[in-house]
Parts: C-alpha cells; sequence; structure tokens
C-alpha cells in the first residue's frame, strides 16, 4: 500500500530558522539573564492552578512550592509568556502560511486510538523526563549546547540515538 504525498508548500529554510533561534537564545541571556525552555513555563502555569484550587498541597511539595515562593504574581515568570508566545507563534506561522490542518499523522498500519494513545504516553513520558531532567530538550540542548555544557551535548546524541532507535522499532507502523 502506498501513502498518499501531499504538495507542501514551501516552508522556512532550515538555515535561517536555526540563525532565528540562535538570535532567539543570545536575546534572552541577555534581556533575561537566563535562557529559554518550554518545560519551565508549563510546570509554573500547573503550580500556579494547584495551588489556587489545593495550596496546603502544593506547599507540602517541595518541588512544587518553588513555583510560588516569591510573593509577586507566580505568573509573572518570562517563561510563562514564553510559552504563550511558542503556542501563539507557531499558530499564527502555520495559519498564514496555510499549513493549519487538523489531522493525525500516522502509518497505514496503526489505527487512530492506538496511534492517538501511544502519542499520549509518550507525551507524559518525555515530560516526566524533562522535569526529572530538570529542562526539556530546548532547555537542555539548545541553552545547554550554547553554553557547551558537556552534559547537554551528551544529551543531545543520546537524544538522535534514541530516536534512531525507536524510528527502527516502529518503522514497519509507517510503510
Amino acid at each position: 500500500m502506498k501513502l498518499s504525498t501531499s504538495v507542501c508548500r514551501p516552508c522556512w529554510r532550515p538555515q535561517l530558522a536555526g540563525i532565528g533561534l540562535g538570535v532567539a537564545i543570545v536575546l534572552a541571556f541577555y534581556v533575561a539573564g537566563r535562557g529559554v525552555g518550554a518545560t519551565g513555563g508549563a510546570t509554573q502555569i500547573i503550580a500556579t492552578l494547584q495551588n489556587w484550587i489545593l495550596p496546603h498541597l502544593t506547599a507540602g511539595n517541595s518541588y512544587l512550592a518553588n513555583y510560588i515562593a516569591s510573593p509577586t504574581n507566580p505568573l509573572g515568570s518570562f517563561l510563562v509568556y514564553l510559552l504563550g508566545g511558542m503556542l501563539a507563534g507557531s499558530f499564527f506561522a502555520a495559519l498564514f502560511s496555510r499549513h493549519l490542518r487538523v489531522e493525525i499523522l500516522r502509518g497505514p498500519n496503526i489505527g487512530v486510538l492506538p496511534r492517538l494513545t501511544i502519542a499520549f504516553a509518550g507525551g507524559v513520558l518525555v515530560g516526566y523526563a524533562s522535569r526529572l531532567a530538570r529542562g526539556c530538550t530546548s532547555g537542555q540542548a539548545l541553552v545547554g549546547g550554547a553554553e557547551l555544557s558537556v552534559g547537554a551535548w551528551v544529551f543531545m546524541v543520546c537524544i538522535f540515538i534514541g530516536g534512531f532507535a525507536a524510528a527502527w522499532l516502529v518503522r514497519k507502523q509507517w510503510l
């Protein structure tokens, strides 16, 4: 069975996107004094929501309590606005480039429900691992790589090895 391919309209050149990302990281260091990362903003939002609903539970959680310890607005972290800006920016970029569509990408040998279940489980696993590692791939690879952190470079190599291994394991689902 052959998969149908759609004609893809031109996207950003990867070199220009990479340069733009590098400039954004340098600006983040200059303006905010720290790098970028998506999980920090997501954790800030989760800690704030939990604190609004169950403040005693949040105060008793040593991990989340650090996110609400500041007397200022807990959603005042620039990472929260960075996360919102990434979501809004990617939405409008897809909209204006006419790439915006709702679809579930999958191979011919897997159904919609198993594909969504695997994607959800993978997202939960990656989210948990990101917080366990104290940073997501953008924080670890991009910021740590920009800082020439040995741990970040080892992380990037492991991500590529894991990605190739996972692709080899599930390749029959996409052929």
